[in-house]
């Protein structure tokens, strides 16, 4: 049994230990981040570098998380929402998040909004079925909007009570990072012996991106994840190249009086997103770009085919 040690600082969060499963043909390795069941599934080496690989995507991920969540107290996004209205300076990686967010705000037409988690403190997807007022939405409304917003790299200034909030992108950019982060120690194992033939899917909660076709030349197989609370498959994705990315409302929603309520809110209304499917996945280079056109699409409610159709990409649609 090979056993690797992390550190305190790998692990903020104190997440339970990575576990790995399997053999040379196929391991599975599986860990806790960002509130997902993540998954790591890789061909063609030892027990030794298949554990060595996934304690790599652990060590990214459960740092993206703990520095980019907002649940957590003192990273970059709480001192954003706390310095009531003054302006910060934030690092390079921060910026390259705030300037893809100011992108996915622009090319949506304002509906992609990462100052829109304001609207948790009306709704609340917490099994209740309590859906918000007019007045209610109209207070919490002046709090959102991102071209309030004072962004001049690197430094930020957030009106007084507003927020910001990545996680509209965050599962996805850790996926991307993960995948980077797993070719560079592969490259560090290969220096260190014969160069490794292997391949992998980095798989968080059904966002997932491959290095490449398996070993023998055959897609990667992956289920897309039905929109009902049983979670069965219902469609399978092969994928040999880049990235898939589902957004959907299958956990998130509540029903009230026969209408059910998506956890996609219109930052521009306050209000649920009307007659969107009940899951979107996009195939796309990588998972950031395949989340931004999956979000997309559901924002644009039952013009999500349409706007799919447009974008010229690989889409499945569950109503």
């Amino acid at each position: 049994m090979v056993e690797l040690m992390l550190a305190p600082e790998d692990n903020p969060a104190q997440h339970p230990f990575p576990k790995l499963t399997g053999n040379r043909q196929l391991w599975i390795g599986c860990f806790q981040a960002m509130a997902s069941d993540c998954e790591l599934l890789i061909e063609g080496v030892d027990e030794a570098q298949a554990l060595a690989l996934l304690l790599t995507a652990a060590k990214e991920t459960w740092r993206i998380e703990h520095r980019f969540s907002r649940y957590v107290s003192g990273n970059i996004i709480d001192r954003i929402n706390t310095v009531s209205g003054q302006p910060i300076e934030v690092d390079l990686e921060t910026a390259s998040l705030l300037n893809f967010s100011d992108q996915c705000y622009q090319l949506s037409d304002g509906l992609f909004d990462i100052s829109s988690g304001a609207l948790r403190k009306i709704w609340r997807f917490d099994g209740g079925d309590a859906v918000p007022d007019a007045a209610q939405i109209k207070e919490v409304i002046q709090l959102v909007g991102w071209h309030k917003v004072d962004w001049q790299a690197p430094t930020l200034s957030l009106p007084r009570e507003m927020e910001l909030d990545f996680g509209g992108i965050g599962k996805e950019y850790a996926v991307d990072r993960a995948v980077l982060e797993l070719n560079a120690e592969i490259n560090r194992l290969s220096k260190q012996q014969a160069r490794l033939n292997t391949s992998f899917v980095v798989n968080f909660g059904g966002d997932l991106a491959c290095s490449g076709p398996r070993l023998d030349g055959s897609s990667w197989t992956i289920g897309v994840e039905n929109s009902e609370r049983d979670q069965t498959s219902v469609a399978t994705v092969s994928l040999s190249q880049g990235a898939v990315a589902t957004s959907g409302d299958s956990r998130r929603y509540l029903l009230k009086d026969g209408v059910r309520y998506s956890h996609i809110l219109n930052p521009l209304t306050g209000k649920s997103i009307i007659d969107a499917p009940h899951a979107i996945s996009v195939a796309a280079a990588n998972c950031m770009q395949a989340g931004m056109l999956s979000t997309f699409a559901m924002l644009q409610g039952e013009q999500a085919e349409a706007f799919l159709e447009a974008q010229g990409v690989q889409y499945w649609i569950q109503r």
